[in-house]
């Protein structure tokens, strides 16, 4: 096949791939024998009044002599032969002699990877989920929202699925992996929409999310493993050598284990407090918090494709935005863009109030959301290890109580911040946030240097999108979960604890991912990893 790359063509032109492929090469219709899309991007600049584009990677195969055709472009480096997919050696028959089957905690995107690879290579692993599936978890949740009770077990953080199956399910990551094609193409199998497999910002949507976790786990299982929900990890036994030998769950059930992959996710606090006490290897990270802030759809699509917004060829829009002051070296940035969605409860301890962000598939809601974040340094909290779990809580049990300790949210409008005044309800959109919100002064729950750098940040931003630091726009607190803020510090080479031989820490919990796809390639790779080990030629 002949490979098209950086191929612009207007977001309206009606004309077929085939068509376009063939106009590209200089060929009639009739040669083109298939064309696949590799990448999609879109592209909204309007360089001279340029149209907004689509931005092609397109494989083309032809019904005539492809050398030829590439000899005639032999000078244009955007016409080059296709390269061939790599095929991952990912089924091969286990090695006998495995006594232990290999223990998962955590069944989010890296132990979802992570028992899916294992189970392949046919090693039978136990999953130990502390929350319940996913169709259990979706009722505690919605229950929740309503205004019912919180559950500690069954929340946003916590359940089949991890805590990005209540997100926007976005799949970019800067992480640049040969493993991606397999992910997204599990994912597909999985009920995921093809087109992952190509848009250059894919994303699933929470509504498809849970069906698509929900078959992962079947997969799982009918390649032998077991997954058991409500199974909190609360203990490790090691051995003399510092070698993991067994997991306890539910402060009861002690399992054998010489393999235990620790993908527990970073708001599992009391695992990490059970890890430090055990002495494994962990410091402190940096990480950041903020508020979650909310405009009109339709003013994020004006704001980036100006009078061809509403167009139904064009998908809503998003938008990433930094701010850094250079005198602190401090930045803020947006975070978790949801078109399209709402802002959610994420609590996952009592008295505390987390937001989050969230879209389905359809991304229809008619309201933008995105987190405004401001960077934590080691430095700001208590000079210990799991210092920035106390200094989330400390701001999370303030929101809480700020709002009238029933997991309503504190929120402000942009005006009120910026004036230093509270208790206006004129609200842009209405607060997306369920069970509720109640009007207060954002700055007596964030820290006084986040508050600083948001006040710095938003007129700087009002600038690059119209109405973004409109006086209206709703601002709801506190979004303290963006990544975990401490790193179970592991081995390079073989995935393993430096302090805890046959321990994997994986993912977002242990510090090496930042999103659904990075931690699901983490994941993966880890138990490559372990089957490297065990003499697997991988």
């Amino acid at each position: 096949m002949i490979r098209i790359l950086n191929f612009n063509v207007a977001f309206n032109d009606k004309s077929s791939l085939q068509e376009l492929a063939a106009k590209r090469l200089n060929l009639a219709p009739q040669d083109i024998r298939e064309v696949l899309i590799v990448r999609k991007a879109i592209d909204a600049r309007r360089f001279h009044g340029a149209p907004i584009r689509f931005v092609y990677m397109l494989d083309v195969a032809l019904e005539g002599n492809e050398k030829k055709v590439l000899a005639r472009f032999k000078k244009d480096k955007n016409i080059q032969p296709a390269k061939a997919p790599i095929q991952e050696k990912l089924i091969v028959p286990p090695l006998a002699g495995v006594e232990k089957p290999p223990v998962v905690v955590g069944f989010g995107p890296a132990g979802m990877f992570a028992a899916l690879t294992l189970a392949r290579h046919g090693y039978r692993p136990l999953v130990l989920e502390r929350g319940r599936d996913v169709d259990s978890r979706h009722r505690d949740i919605e229950r929740f929202w309503q205004g019912g009770a919180f559950d500690e077990v069954s929340n946003v953080q916590f359940g089949e699925g991890g805590a990005g199956t209540f997100s926007d399910g976005k799949l970019t990551t800067r992480v640049n992996d040969p493993l991606m094609s397999q992910v997204l193409e599990d994912f597909v199998t999985a009920g995921a929409p093809p087109e992952i497999k190509y848009l250059h910002k894919p994303h699933i949507g929470t509504d498809l999310l849970r069906q698509v976790v929900k078959n992962i786990r079947l997969e799982i299982i009918r390649l032998g493993g077991e997954i058991r929900f409500e199974s909190r990890v609360t203990g490790v036994r090691t051995g003399a050598a510092g070698e993991i030998q067994a997991v306890e769950v539910n402060n009861q059930d002690s399992i054998p284990a010489s393999a235990v992959f620790m993908g527990i996710g970073h708001s599992a606090r009391d695992t990490y407090e059970m890890l430090w006490e055990k002495g494994v290897a962990m410091e402190a990270k940096a990480f950041a918090i903020g508020v979650r802030i909310e405009h009109p759809q339709e003013w994020i699509d004006r704001a980036q494709y100006g009078e061809d917004a509403g167009n139904q060829l064009l998908p809503v829009a998003d938008y990433a935005l930094t701010y850094n002051d250079r005198s602190t070296g401090r930045g803020v940035y947006s975070f978790c863009m949801c078109p399209g969605g709402q802002v959610v409860a994420a609590a996952s301890e009592n008295g505390g109030v987390v937001t989050n962000g969230m879209s389905n598939y359809h991304r229809d809601s008619g309201v933008a959301n995105a987190a405004i974040l401001v960077t934590v340094n080691t430095g700001d909290f208590a000079n210990h290890v799991l210092g920035g779990i106390q200094f989330q809580r400390q701001w999370e049990r303030l929101a809480y109580e700020l709002a009238g300790k029933n997991y309503y949210a504190p929120v402000q409008t942009v005006g009120d911040f910026l004036t230093g005044q509270s208790g206006s309800r004129d609200f842009l959109t209405r607060p997306s946030y369920q069970p509720g919100v109640k009007a207060v002064d954002l700055h007596q729950c964030l820290p006084g240097f986040v508050t600083q750098m948001m006040e710095a940040a938003l007129p700087f931003w009002e600038r690059k999108i119209k109405g973004f630091a409109d006086k209206g726009a709703v601002m709801t607190g506190v979004e303290t979960r963006s990544s975990a803020p401490c790193r179970i510090i592991r081995d390079k080479g073989s995935y393993q604890s430096l302090s805890t031989p046959g321990l994997y820490p994986m993912g977002e919990g242990a510090g090496y991912a930042g999103g659904i796809m990075s931690a699901a390639l983490d994941g993966m790779n880890s138990a490559l990893a372990f089957l490297r080990e065990k003499g697997h030629n991988i």
